[in-house]
C-alpha cells in the first residue's frame, strides 16, 4: 500500500465516520475489511511506518502538555487520535508539534480538559484482517525501526515547555508567577 492509498482510506473513514475518532476507526475497519488481505497487511506495514515516524520526543512533549501527562501507551493512543485527524494535520504535527495549538479542538481542550486518544485507530488493520479472513493478522513482518529518544526533556519543566512548545505552553501551562 502506498502512502497516498493509506491516507486516502483514512480520509474516506473520516468522511463517513462522523468525525469522532472511534467512529473514524470503525469506518476504517469496515472500508479496509472489504479489500484483499494483502492490502490489509500493506496498511498494517504502512501504519507501523507512520507510527515510527511520529515517535518523536517533541511530539511526545506536545501530547504530554495537551493531555495533562501521558504514559508510553498514552502517547501511542494519542498518535492513534492524531491519525484520525488526517494526513495534513498528522504530517504537520510530526514536523512541528507546536502546530497542534492551532486546532480548535485542542484550543478548547485547554479549557475543558479533554484528552485525546484513540486506541481503536491503532487496531484497524488487525480488526479488518480478522473481519475479512476470520484469522489473525500475520505478525513478525518487517518490524518498524526503533526511534531515537535520547533527547528527552522534563515535560513537567514549565520553562522548558515554554521554550520548546511556546504555542502549546501558552494554552496548557500556567503563566509564570501565578
Amino acid at each position: 500500500m502506498r502512502t497516498d492509498d493509506f491516507w486516502q482510506l483514512v480520509d474516506q473513514a473520516r468522511a463517513g465516520g462522523g468525525g469522532e475518532p472511534p467512529a473514524v476507526a470503525a469506518r476504517a475497519v469496515a472500508l479496509l475489511a472489504r479489500r484483499d488481505p494483502e492490502e490489509i497487511v500493506g496498511y498494517a506495514r504502512h501504519q507501523a511506518r507512520v507510527l515510527a515516524a511520529s515517535h518523536r520526543v517533541d511530539l511526545w512533549g506536545a501530547a504530554y502538555l495537551i493531555n495533562g501527562g501521558v504514559s508510553d501507551d498514552g502517547f501511542h493512543h494519542f498518535r492513534g487520535w492524531l491519525m484520525t485527524q488526517g494526513r495534513v494535520v498528522f504530517a504537520r504535527a510530526v514536523a512541528e508539534p507546536d502546530s497542534l495549538a492551532e486546532l480548535p479542538r485542542v484550543r478548547a481542550a485547554s479549557l475543558s480538559g479533554e484528552e485525546f486518544a484513540c486506541a481503536e485507530m491503532l487496531a484497524v488493520p488487525w480488526d479488518a484482517y480478522r473481519e475479512a479472513t476470520a484469522v489473525d493478522l500475520p505478525t513478525g513482518r518487517d518490524p518498524a525501526p526503533a526511534p531515537d529518544l535520547n533527547d528527552f526533556w522534563d515535560f513537567d519543566d514549565e520553562d522548558e515547555a515554554r521554550c520548546r512548545l511556546p504555542k502549546l505552553a501558552a494554552l496548557f501551562v500556567e503563566p509564570p508567577g501565578e
